[in-house]
């Protein structure tokens, strides 16, 4: 099987194809592309251009494995629209993954082993944060996403057994380890899950609630 990764949630998009083999042990990886940071790459031009790397078609893609961040919200929403569209021409396979989860599984792929916290900027002076022990086999959640404040980020880096991991983290932890969410390593991740959802199911880890602000009336000026 054929699949498409997107990874958008960071500051640098990535795409990648893999090949998916249920009797190997990891997807080999046929060709990437990501933007650098670059905004003025769209993405179905990096998706080209991870075609064209791993000498492919569009039919060829079976299924299309999307980051859910949490993260930036533009950037995941233009991924999940990508493989909506995706899904609706073309009928392939859909799976949404955790980014938290991706950058844990790219720890673990670093050697990064104890505990690792992955902390992902939220805005507003908070982080989306998620605890994890890393071992050579395996990894596993020990904490589950939630969001904390900078001063709490900061008591936890202050712990030496804890390792602090995400995107641009030395921004703010200087010990920090800097780790951007891969495509390649999502698309590993998805290797041998064969849940399938619906294009409309697939939504961004948000865990702010969501407020709105009811308009008012409009005035009668006559």
């Amino acid at each position: 099987m054929i699949t498409l990764a997107l990874e958008f949630s960071s500051s640098v998009r990535s795409v990648a194809l893999l090949l998916d083999d249920i009797q190997a042990d990891l997807p080999v990886l046929r060709g990437s592309a990501s933007d650098d940071g670059a905004r003025s790459v769209t993405p179905l031009k990096l998706i080209e251009r991870a075609l064209a790397a791993a000498a492919l078609g569009q039919e060829a893609i079976e299924r299309i494995v999307v980051g859910l961040g949490p993260g930036s919200y533009t950037g995941i929403r233009s991924a999940i629209a990508v493989a909506q569209g995706w899904q609706l021409a073309r009928q392939v396979q859909l799976i949404g993954l955790s980014s938290a989860e991706c950058l844990a599984a790219q720890a673990r792929a670093n050697a990064w082993f104890g505990e690792v916290c992955v902390a992902i900027d939220a805005q507003r002076n908070e982080f989306y944060v998620g605890r994890y022990e890393i071992l050579a086999p395996h990894w596993r959640e020990i904490e589950p996403l939630r969001l904390a404040s900078l001063d709490e980020l900061d008591t936890l880096a202050q712990l030496s057994s804890v390792m602090i991991v995400g995107p641009e983290i030395n921004r703010w932890i200087p010990q920090g380890k800097e780790l951007l969410p891969s495509a390649a390593a999502l698309g590993r991740l998805a290797h041998g899950r064969t849940v399938d959802v619906p294009g409309e199911k697939l939504e961004p880890i948000y865990l702010r609630q969501t407020q709105f602000v009811k308009a008012p009336p409009p005035r009668n000026w006559l």
